[in-house]
């Protein structure tokens, strides 16, 4: 059964929405009429011999200087103007890198630039790409229903559900990467993590921002909203 998504804009909410997002895109890629993410343009690397068993990495350039890579285990998104940042899917603490363009496909984390919490004279960067990543998955989403219909995502949903998650409903979707935005927009602070010291970059941990401490433990109430 799926459960409204809280009033309330949080980074536990937050994450569980990009873990449901992320899942979504791998539906859309093995859909019965054919591989959604190939038909509007994204570039499919299939994973070299010594990395079979990868999945492929999807990437999409949206224009000349921004470009977007989807991965099971999280998303890049990099432009030429800011540099590039990595959110995980589960958890949701973005990590920066002055790359804008990867060197290699991500066919695992290890394959990522060194990413850390933002400098302060790099938080506006990071800022401006979450806003842009946030801004392109919203109109994913609308996309999708614009062309693939709501009944599509709303049974994609159903099978993401299982009684525990949090669910945002299929309805919902575009709007909520909207609200996520205004909230990033009205308290950045809130929102982008703080520098790892200096003894714990390089390591794994803080390469994938497991060392931020961003997720709230609180329980929140689960009520419907609407805008």
């Amino acid at each position: 059964m799926i459960m409204p998504v809280t009033t309330q804009c949080t980074p536990t909410w937050a994450a569980s929405l990009l873990s449901q997002q992320i899942w979504c895109w791998g539906q859309d890629i093995t859909r019965t009429a054919g591989n959604w993410l190939i038909e509007i343009g994204f570039n499919r690397d299939r994973p070299p011999e010594e990395r079979k068993n990868c999945p492929s990495v999807y990437t999409l350039q949206l224009d000349r200087r921004t470009r977007v890579v989807l991965r099971g285990f999280g998303i890049y998104y990099g432009d030429d103007r800011h540099g590039g940042i990595f959110l995980e899917r589960y958890g949701f603490a973005p990590t920066y890198t002055t790359d804008s363009r990867l060197v290699c496909p991500p066919w695992s984390n290890q394959d990522l630039p060194t990413l850390e919490a933002p400098a302060p004279n790099e938080r506006t960067d990071c800022l401006m790409l979450m806003l842009g990543l946030f801004e392109w998955i919203r109109n994913y989403e609308f996309d999708i229903v614009d062309c693939l219909g709501l009944a599509y995502r709303e049974e994609v949903i159903m099978r993401w559900a299982d009684g525990r998650r949090v669910v945002t409903p299929a309805q919902q979707m575009a709007v909520s990467w909207r609200k996520l935005s205004l909230s990033l927009s009205a308290n950045p602070e809130a929102w982008l993590p703080s520098m790892i010291p200096a003894e714990e970059r390089g390591s794994k941990k803080s390469r994938m921002g497991r060392s931020i401490e961003l997720l709230d433990t609180q329980k929140y109430p689960v009520r419907d909203y609407r805008q």
